[in-house]
């Protein structure tokens, strides 16, 4: 058995790694692709951190890869779906490098607080301008606002309660007998802005969360307010921050992400007073470095030795006879909870209390903790900052109170199989999806709420519900159109007796905002969403 490692990792990695008898570890950090490439059939595992750039042409000419250990959370570097075609185990490090992260997050709140960055270039300057620094604030009895509390949140959370300050906190998905556990209190998003002296971000970046702090959200944060964001570039609208800081609204801000990394050396915030970058350090210190590479290797020393997989990212924890079975359900239960998911986030009903899910007909003989956990991970994918996989999903829905309830049936009278998954919020259905396998391995939707259909789960599509109307389709097609957003399959259903129908449209490129407004104001038209599968 042949092991790569292709980034710099710890020599401790490597002892792990030569527990495998007969194992060869061999060391050549820095390749470039066609040098991976080359060497790339010769070895069963690949160990990388984020430099190594793990590509589909890679992985079609690693035909002896078993495994990819990503030493990080991340794995934007990885071609997952190439990975799972060809059956490549890809695992992660979640969760080793979040105290690093929110130690980052803290360090920011302080030196914002009191204007150290500042001050440090100031008095390196020769000048010594006391008086000018000495506006300072301490955190004790402030309160800081924390979007999102997975395992980062929570940790700033802890932090920012051993200093004194009282923590108020949004979390869609955290139940409120799970934050009086955290010792927060949960508001709703637009309270966070309005009541916090400081505001930390800690959620993932999607369509739901992109500038998610803007200008309305700056205008309604207190004066003289702090922001920090340790999570995704993005999140932020950086030329309203800029204009917020410059006004003096804000007292200051700390971003360790960008929209655009690096970001150019004209931009409009590295001229403003009081605002501290770092270049995404947060996750990045040789503590953090050591662990996660350590926990990657521990866990493919596992899987190489027994076929027990642990904190993999593309399958879940089983043995590998069972995934062969399963593998197509697997991909459509994730494809289900993601759509699911993200109408849900979209509708703006509130956050989801209960996950129902329904297995009917064949998929019912099979286990269906695999199953419910790739659910999970799509649904909560949607909300949550840290990386959620098959493994850590079940466990973050009973951290944040969610009900699970699974539903078995031989019987259904169109399909070989079905999934269903229904999101509730208090009493009411939120959203019901239902998905079957077509062949052997491909995935369709065949109902979305009331409406029987068949769609690709794949890209970007539209949902959007409409007037049984003439007309509608030509104009959301013109309308499409005139935008270069090409159409690449039209789904339809209707409901004779309301009146109502809904259209699935996937798009060769996601509709931008701008576009889902025209289509929004259509004649006829009720609604328009955008997922992303």
């Amino acid at each position: 058995m042949r092991i790569l490692i292709a980034d710099d990792l710890s020599p401790e990695a490597k002892t792990i790694l030569e527990r495998i008898p007969e194992a060869q570890v061999d060391v050549r950090v820095g390749l470039k692709p066609a040098e991976l490439r080359e060497i790339a059939g010769a070895y069963d595992a690949l160990a990388v951190r984020s430099a190594t750039k793990v590509t589909a042409e890679f992985l079609a000419a690693a035909t002896r890869l078993r495994v990819i250990g990503r030493a990080g959370t991340g794995v934007d570097n990885i071609d997952l779906d190439a990975a799972t075609r060809r059956g490549v185990v890809v695992m992660n490090a979640p969760g080793g490098n979040s105290v690093s992260v929110a130690e980052h997050t803290v360090a920011l709140l302080l030196a914002l607080a009191r204007r150290v960055a500042d001050a440090s270039q100031s008095t390196c300057a020769g000048k010594w301008e006391k008086k000018k620094f000495s506006a300072g604030r301490e955190v004790l009895g402030k309160t800081l606002g924390v979007v999102g509390t997975g395992s980062i949140g929570a940790l700033v959370v802890q932090r920012a309660k051993a200093f004194g300050m009282k923590v108020i906190a949004y979390d869609p998905f955290l139940s409120e007998e799970a934050a009086a556990k955290l010792g927060v209190e949960l508001v709703p998003l637009p309270e966070i802005f309005r009541r916090s002296d400081a505001v930390t971000l800690h959620v993932p970046l999607n369509e739901q969360t992109k500038n998610m702090v803007a200008a309305p959200q700056l205008a309604q944060m207190k004066p003289g307010a702090l922001l920090i964001n340790c999570a995704r570039g993005g999140l932020v609208d950086e030329k309203a921050l800029a204009e917020a800081l410059e006004s003096k609204r804000l007292g200051g801000a700390a971003l360790d992400v960008f929209e655009t990394e690096p970001p150019p050396a004209s931009h409009p915030l590295f001229s403003c007073e009081n605002f501290i970058a770092t270049p995404h350090l947060g996750g990045s210190t040789e503590d953090a470095q050591q662990n996660v590479a350590l926990i990657v290797c521990e866990a493919m020393v596992e899987y190489l030795t027994t076929g027990t997989i642990r904190n993999a990212v593309n399958v879940p924890s089983v043995t590998g006879e069972v995934m062969e079975r399963l593998g197509p359900f697997l991909r459509l239960a994730t494809k289900l909870g993601a759509f699911a998911g993200q109408l849900a986030t979209q509708a703006a009903c509130g956050a989801p209390e209960q996950i129902e899910i329904a297995y009917a007909g064949e998929v019912a003989e099979h286990p269906s903790a695999p199953l419910t956990a790739a659910v999970l991970k799509g649904v909560l994918g949607t909300f949550l900052a840290e990386p959620v996989n098959e493994v850590s999903a079940p466990a973050l829905a009973r951290e944040r109170g969610l009900s699970v309830q699974e539903v078995k049936t031989s019987e259904t009278p169109d399909f070989a199989s079905l999934i269903t998954v229904r999101l509730r919020c208090g009493k009411e259905v939120t959203t019901a999806v239902s998905g079957t396998i077509v062949g052997k391995r491909e995935p369709r939707l065949v109902r979305v709420d009331k409406f029987e259909l068949e769609a690709v789960p794949e890209g970007a599509i539209l949902v959007m519900h409409n007037n049984d109307k003439p007309g509608v389709i030509g104009n959301v097609g013109r309308t499409l159109g005139e935008a270069q957003v090409n159409i690449a399959q039209f789904a339809l259903a209707r409901d004779r007796r309301s009146g109502e129908a809904i259209a699935l449209v996937n798009v060769d490129t996601p509709a931008p905002p701008e576009v889902l407004d025209r289509l929004r104001r259509l004649p006829n038209v009720r609604s328009v969403h955008q997922v992303t599968l």
